[in-house]
């Protein structure tokens, strides 16, 4: 998802979305290039999109851990919100983005138990995407 620089009313326009992230980036001191690329791998920038798991809008969270962070999954700003400060505490806990995407894909406990990234082939596509993209906006 490349986002565009529009002036818009439309809260979920994409130059809203991009102000977002970079607030909320800053807020919680993750890279914006690696925000940017959950939201593309979550949802494709698409702020209405519901996985079959349940996960909600554009940085996916499922509604349990929307409840815990205190934010509304369905809310733009608040599921990048949400996703970003959840994403923070995989990185507090695990000290390491790979282990930290692992841990938002598959969850903490998933990470723990097998002392690593899951062996699931859906988490190790999922940490391989958002690193490639993320690599790839970082050389730019």
């Amino acid at each position: 998802m490349i986002i565009a620089d529009l002036t818009t009313d439309d809260p979920q326009a994409p130059a809203n979305v991009d102000a977002w992230v970079r607030k909320y980036a800053g807020q919680y001191q993750v890279p914006e290039q690696v925000v940017r690329r959950i939201i593309d791998v979550e949802s494709a920038g698409n702020p209405g999109a519901v996985s079959k798991k349940g996960a909600i809008g554009l940085m996916q969270l499922m509604p349990g851990t929307a409840k815990d962070l205190g934010v509304d999954p369905f809310d733009p700003e608040q599921n990048i919100h949400g996703g970003v400060k959840y994403f923070r505490q995989m990185l507090d806990r695990f000290g390491d983005q790979e282990l930290a995407l692992a841990a938002y894909n598959a969850g903490p406990g998933a990470v723990a138990r097998y002392g690593g990234v899951p062996p699931f082939r859906e988490t190790q596509n999922y940490v391989n995407r958002v690193l490639s993209y993320r690599d790839a906006y970082t050389s730019r």
